[in-house]
């Protein structure tokens, strides 16, 4: 059935010339699919990153670990001159980025996603408060009047590539629909996140760049309402309010945030006239081909390719071309690199009972590992109950109880925070990082144990003519399949 479905895609004449590893990259596959096996990849080279940064900060290069992060980075441009540590250009430079990809699939969910739909978005909705106010009063509890309850924001937040990379590795014993319910819940705890950083986490404020961050925001809408369509813009104007945060004392990063909610989302075309666009082009790109003609000598046929190009760009919206764009470099480069740079802490922070059993690690401890599974379980269960939500679909509650283990993996957000509330603070936050990573270790060990051994829920015949009427098999053009039943 499948076969047949898709066979209409495949390229039947002319001549297809391949690479010889092209083949190995030829399948299409589902923008969440795609999104998944990025996370999960990342989870992967994120927890290796982590244990580098804990072996070199416990090694005989621990010096240079140092030195390299504590490195002045300066841009001068005549009298102008900005200067930060290497470790700050990381913090607040390289993960503006990173904030910039959360804010793009913040608005995607709001808009076309999971929570895009009232029914939908209800429990991993009420999940993610939960899981966000359960653990910050569990912290504040064992830390509320001590220097330390600074850090109350601490254990509010879930990476959700480690998470998925642990849901991963169980392959289809977890139900899609779970996947689905983890990423949308702990893309609404990256809005709680991002909240609590940019009100609570604010010094002092300066009046006169706040001004000048507050009109730059402006230029942004006003390029959306002229319809500029191309990212170029948007960013250049984002890198100026980032500058203009970072003068303000809020903190910088939000200007990735910012940046996202005024890029596009409504594309040029809508799938109707861009079909009519391609059909006429195509037709057009037929009248002008001759016999042994080649695109590269004549002008008319890369013309029309140009202008299929163009069309290409047009029917996808900004901000899915630029979220596409960024799933590749953010996963794979900037937050393995904030591990690098975060996650060296002494051994001794975990061997000793005093550096663990002190209020501060335990706080964010079970913060992270109890907070989130009472807040998550208990406030899905809650509005299951009084029937607010369905459970994902094929999943039965103990699928629930794995998933609100897992958001206890707070690794990227976490330490991120962390920096913040005990900025100066080294013996603190040294605290708060090895609390934060025996957690993620505990949360992701149960999480993974609980899930693999939870029941597996045959899937409908809904599911299964869902699943094959999904373009994500081997679709590659000239393939020899697609030959024999032409």
């Amino acid at each position: 059935m499948a076969k047949n479905v898709l066979s209409k895609f495949r390229v039947r004449k002319g001549k297809v010339f391949e690479a010889p590893l092209e083949n190995a990259f030829g399948r299409l596959v589902t923008p969440f699919e795609e999104f998944i096996h990025r996370q999960s990849s990342s989870g992967l080279l994120l927890m290796a990153c982590a244990v580098i940064a804990l072996v070199i900060a416990n090694s005989p290069w621990q010096e240079w670990y140092k030195h390299i992060l504590h490195l002045p980075v300066s841009y001068n441009f005549g009298e102008w001159s900005l200067s930060m540590s290497f470790h700050h250009w990381i913090n607040d430079g390289l993960m503006s980025i990173f904030f910039l990809l959360v804010g793009l699939e913040l608005k995607r969910e709001f808009l076309v996603g999971e929570l895009s739909e009232l029914k939908h978005a209800v429990l991993p909705v009420m999940a993610a408060i939960g899981g966000m106010v359960v653990p910050a009063l569990i912290f504040y509890l064992m830390n509320g009047g001590t220097p330390s309850e600074r850090g109350w924001g601490i254990p509010m937040a879930t990476d959700i590539a480690f998470a998925v990379g642990c849901i991963a590795i169980l392959g289809n014993r977890v139900p899609r629909a779970v996947v689905t319910f983890l990423v949308a819940l702990a893309i609404v705890d990256d809005l709680g996140a991002i909240l609590v950083i940019a009100v609570w986490y604010t010094e002092s404020v300066n009046t006169n760049a706040l001004m000048a961050a507050c009109a730059l925001v402006a230029v942004m809408w006003l390029l959306k309402f002229a319809g500029v369509r191309r990212s170029a813009g948007y960013i250049f104007v984002g890198i100026l309010l980032w500058y203009a945060l970072y003068v303000t004392g809020v903190h910088a990063t939000l200007a990735g945030v910012i940046t996202a909610m005024a890029i596009p989302a409504r594309p040029k075309y809508d799938p109707v006239a861009f079909s009519t666009f391609v059909k006429d082009i195509i037709r057009s790109f037929d009248r002008c081909f001759r016999p042994g003609d080649k695109i590269i000598a004549n002008d008319a046929l890369r013309a029309r390719v140009t202008a299929l190009d163009n069309g290409i760009h047009l029917v996808q919206s900004p901000l899915q071309r630029m979220e596409t764009r960024l799933h590749t470099p953010v996963a794979f480069i900037v937050v393995p690199i904030f591990a690098l740079a975060n996650a060296g802490i002494p051994i001794d922070s975990f061997t000793s009972a005093s550096a663990v059993l002190n209020p501060l690690t335990l706080g964010v401890i079970c913060g992270l590992v109890f907070g989130k599974l009472i807040g998550i379980a208990g406030a899905t269960w809650i509005g299951w109950k009084l029937g607010f939500g369905e459970l994902p679909k094929s999943a039965t509650f103990h699928h629930i109880v794995g998933v609100a283990l897992l958001g206890g993996i707070g690794f990227t957000m976490s330490i991120f925070i962390a920096e913040l509330a005990f900025a100066g603070e080294n013996e603190m936050l040294i605290q708060a990082k090895a609390g934060v990573l025996l957690a993620s270790v505990i949360a992701g060990v149960a999480g993974f144990l609980i899930l693999r051994r939870a029941p597996i829920v045959e899937s409908t015949q809904s599911d299964e003519a869902g699943h094959l009427d999904s373009p994500t098999t081997d679709i590659k053009p000239g393939d020899s399949e697609g030959k024999d039943q032409a």
